[in-house]
């Protein structure tokens, strides 16, 4: 909450609000921060909902924005069933946005298809690639966002766009097909080296993709555009379904270390500095 605002309008606007910030200070008593870093939530909105406001809402509604800036018209999104990757879903679904989810489970097949996913496939299928591909077919995908990072499946997610945007080709070609296909790495499960087999022409890209330079790149009336669906929606698109709240004397546990730093879906834990 708002104690205390600098003398602008817009900053005393806030007193006494329930905001998230971006700071690097986040535990301590009081922290200071520009008004451009604060999302303003609606009264009722709890301070744990809030807390979560920042990183996830936002990479989800990033990664759509994404999309349009660069001229795409569909998303592959890796790791697909953690609770970003069901708030993309939500997004997607709502604006009619063809994503295609990538997951290594049966069970988080179940578990996105029962949300409304349309193109849900298990790398851990043996009919995987020939999955990937009628789903990437089906959307017409030029544009992914892999959470893995290391192994090879970035290169298989270029390679499979290549196949459908080649299929259709005719005499020699050492180029291969004329649309962008491109792949932004913005997590780190596996810190293993990026494998890239190169079979997919020469009209593609790998690169990273970080929530805050990409807000950068947008107007401010935009990005507070941004802002106000994440509070709207935080009880909704934004929800996280499941926490375990802890003090920071439990989150030095060595067992409750070993449970989140394993990464798994559906385990989602937050810091009460309050709490004991």
């Amino acid at each position: 909450m708002v104690v205390a605002a600098g003398d602008s309008e817009q900053a005393q606007a806030l007193m006494g609000k329930t905001v998230a910030v971006l700071t690097g200070a986040s535990y301590t008593q009081y922290c200071c921060v520009p008004v451009q870093a604060c999302i303003v939530h609606h009264d009722g909105t709890t301070s744990h909902a809030a807390a979560s406001s920042f990183v996830n809402p936002l990479t989800a509604l990033g990664m759509v924005e994404t999309m349009r800036m660069e001229g795409h018209t569909a998303l592959v999104h890796t790791a697909a069933a953690s609770s970003l990757g069901i708030m993309l879903n939500k997004v997607c679904i709502k604006e009619g946005v063809a994503l295609v989810n990538i997951v290594r489970k049966q069970e988080q097949v179940d578990l996105l298809t029962k949300l409304g996913a349309k193109f849900v496939v298990n790398s851990s299928s043996e009919s995987f690639k020939k999955d990937l591909y009628k789903a990437i077919d089906a959307t017409g995908a030029t544009l992914a966002f892999d959470a893995i990072g290391g192994g090879e499946l970035a290169g298989d997610i270029l390679a499979t766009m290549e196949a459908v945007g080649s299929k259709e080709a005719t005499g020699f070609n050492t180029y291969g097909s004329v649309d962008n296909k491109q792949v932004y790495i913005y997590g780190g499960l596996d810190f293993s080296p990026t494998l890239l087999n190169r079979a997919f022409g020469m009209t593609w890209s790998v690169g990273g993709w970080l929530l805050m330079r990409f807000l950068g790149k947008l107007k401010p009336a935009r990005v507070g555009e941004l802002y106000k669906r994440v509070a709207d929606e935080i009880n909704t698109t934004f929800a996280i379904e499941s926490t375990v709240e802890l003090s920071f004397e439990e989150a030095m546990t060595p067992e409750v270390i070993e449970k989140y730093n394993a990464k798994t879906t559906g385990g989602k834990y937050i810091l009460n500095p309050n709490k004991g």
